[in-house]
């Protein structure tokens, strides 16, 4: 047990994770030249195409020391940076004893690096601080020291500086690495005890659990029991994680690897769930996982009704994958049967819909996120409110109370007025601005989450021309003047297109998704009336045109009475035609409404 590291890799999104990761991996030989591609531990298609990680990866290398001349087993976990993924992270610490926290020379301390600390330290790991990028012209390597000192509180002459880019420095990493961060504790003899930190589908295998194990010994052919889900288990292999899973005879305390044991359904297995033998059984479970609070809420409907049944099992599937996911069954008039699914953020809701129609081969709609809003009544009764089919009566209301989140956004100076302008625009209150260094500024802010769902991301990047990064937690739940906006088609309600929003921004909501409909909805033989309305009172209106076929065109000439008459025939027509015709709505309307709002 001397002889293994277990640590991650934790830093602000773009700090250079997945490229040390590469490094390390080269540099110890985990894969020939021939099989190596960059982000190599980022498996998905969509994780290479936005240049993110979100799945924590593992992989175990060797590494052979050139002081002592010992040979270590490294298990590597690659982690995410983005703050919709922190429940990963939070997953990969507690299988770990030591961190890398990497800082970018040029760019320094930002919000993740310093909401990653808290989460290392919660979990009392031992931190090494890397500084990565010295490579680039802009790299300020005394300036990310003095950060090191002055807002992580860790020792800024420890810090290690490399270039994951180019490769300089990695070995002087590695043996930072095994002399710093200490081995894992466990018995090897004691009562078995492994902890349940992911697990994958395996379409021919069944369910494969990731473990790390605390004490004991895992071996082929054993009787587990998983103290959670109460079932017993025959091990069928055993084994460490390198690019492709490596079957090996056991695994003993302090390891990380997979275990198969013929776990059939993805509902049999639960994330943070402790695995002891059969026949000796642990008296006690280790500490599992703090479910994630689910902070967007959106419904999700297949396309096609018939592939429902698909949908279902690959949310199962999924939730296995990702266990900040949670899902509920959900109906809409006009969509037919669905789920009602919680997300950790926008981020993390574009990523699931992109796993789900990638993955499984399905064809979605979403409907327009929300958060869970709390109503007090005038009975007394305290209701959550998620979904605005089942918002109440205004009548019946006596007060609305909303999200707050207290969120952190680390930006160079000059951006500052902009910045502070983007807040108030969103209703913040109580900024405050602390200046770190004589060019960066950290503007502390309280924000209603429902303001920051869709776009503030994004302006916030484009604002800071990329150099801006925003942290959040949930902060307290405020009174507040929240509606229902019903749109109206024809004078029918689509209540897949209903939303819950604050009152100041109703009718510029309202407006946005009318002016949508108007350019997907087809023309018909009759005006189409599309509205926005608060209850009964109507907000915003468009109006589609009808066709109009020209009646008078035989008419060449002559008396204007005739003419007139043969209008008046046609009009008479288009009010019958009014009174029983119904518009449908095309799948298309429903994605350009969501698109636009997700990203206008």
């Amino acid at each position: 047990m001397d002889n293994v590291r277990n640590f991650c890799i934790i830093a602000h999104i773009d700090h250079g994770k997945s490229t040390l990761a590469d490094r390390l991996i080269q540099t110890c030989g985990g894969v020939s030249d021939r099989e190596f591609r960059d982000q190599i531990l980022d498996s998905m298609d969509l994780e290479r195409e936005r240049g993110i990680t979100i799945k924590s990866n593992t992989i175990t290398l060797p590494f052979t020391s050139k002081k002592d001349g010992r040979t270590y087993r490294l298990n590597l976990i690659d982690t995410p940076g983005h703050v919709d993924f922190s429940h990963e992270v939070r997953r990969s610490l507690m299988s770990c004893e030591g961190a890398l926290l990497l800082v970018d020379a040029s760019q320094g301390v930002e919000a993740q690096t310093v909401a990653n600390l808290y989460l290392a330290l919660e979990f009392d790991l031992e931190l090494l601080p890397v500084i990565n990028k010295i490579d680039l012209p802009s790299a300020d390597v005394d300036r990310a020291r003095e950060e090191i000192d002055s807002d992580l509180g860790l020792d800024p002459f420890e810090a290690v500086e490399v270039s994951a880019k180019t490769g300089l420095g990695v070995e002087d990493l590695l043996e930072a690495l095994v002399e710093k961060l200490p081995p894992p504790e466990g018995d090897p003899g004691a009562q078995l005890q492994a902890l349940i930190f992911d697990a994958q589908y395996d379409v021919y295998r069944g369910v494969v659990m990731l473990v790390r194990v605390k004490d004991g010994t895992l071996k082929k052919g054993q009787d587990i029991f998983l103290m959670h889900t109460k079932k017993t288990y025959q091990v069928e292999e055993v084994g460490l994680l390198k690019l492709e899973r490596e079957a090996s005879e056991c695994l003993e305390a302090g390891n990380v690897g997979y275990v198969i044991a013929g776990v059939k359904s993805v509902r049999d297995i639960t994330i943070g769930d402790t695995v002891t033998d059969a026949k000796n059984r642990s008296a006690e479970a280790l500490p599992g996982y703090r479910p994630a609070r689910p902070v967007v809420f959106a419904s999700l409907y297949p396309i096609a009704s018939d592939e429902y049944e698909d949908l279902t099992a690959a949310l199962e599937k999924l939730s296995l994958n990702d266990a900040a996911l949670t899902y509920e069954k959900d109906s809409s008039a006009a969509l037919g049967f669905g789920f009602r699914c919680g997300f950790l953020g926008l981020l993390h809701l574009e990523v699931v819909q992109q796993r789900l129609e990638r993955e499984f081969g399905l064809a979605l709609l979403l409907s327009a996120p929300t958060v869970s809003y709390r109503v007090k009544l005038k009975t007394g009764e305290e209701l959550v409110v998620d979904n605005p089919v089942f918002f109440p009566d205004p009548s019946e209301i006596e007060a609305t109370y909303e999200p707050y989140i207290k969120a952190q956004i680390w930006i160079p100076e000059r951006y500052v007025g902009t910045i502070m302008e983007l807040c108030r625009d969103r209703r913040a209150d109580d900024i405050q601005l602390r200046y770190l260094t004589q060019s960066r500024v950290e503007v502390n802010s309280i924000l209603p989450l429902g303001e920051v769902l869709f776009d503030f991301y994004d302006k916030l990047k484009s604002y800071t021309q990329g150099y801006g990064s925003f942290d959040y937690e949930m902060f307290e739940y405020r009174e507040t003047r929240i509606v229902k906006v019903d749109i109206l088609v024809n004078g029918e309600p689509v209540d897949a297109l209903s939303q819950l929003t604050h009152e100041d921004r109703a009718r510029q909501r309202a407006l946005h998704y009318c002016e949508r409909l108007e350019e997907t909805i087809p023309r018909q033989q009759f005006k189409i009336a599309i509205q926005g309305a608060i209850g009964g009172k109507i907000i915003a209106r468009t109006t589609i045109n009808a066709y109009r076929k020209d009646v008078t065109a035989k008419c060449y000439g002559g008396d204007i009475t005739r003419k007139r008459k043969l209008l008046e025939k046609q009009r008479e027509g288009k009010k019958k035609m009014k009174v029983v015709g119904s518009v449908e709505i095309p799948q298309e309307a429903f994605v350009a409404v969501l698109k636009s709002e997700a990203g206008k």
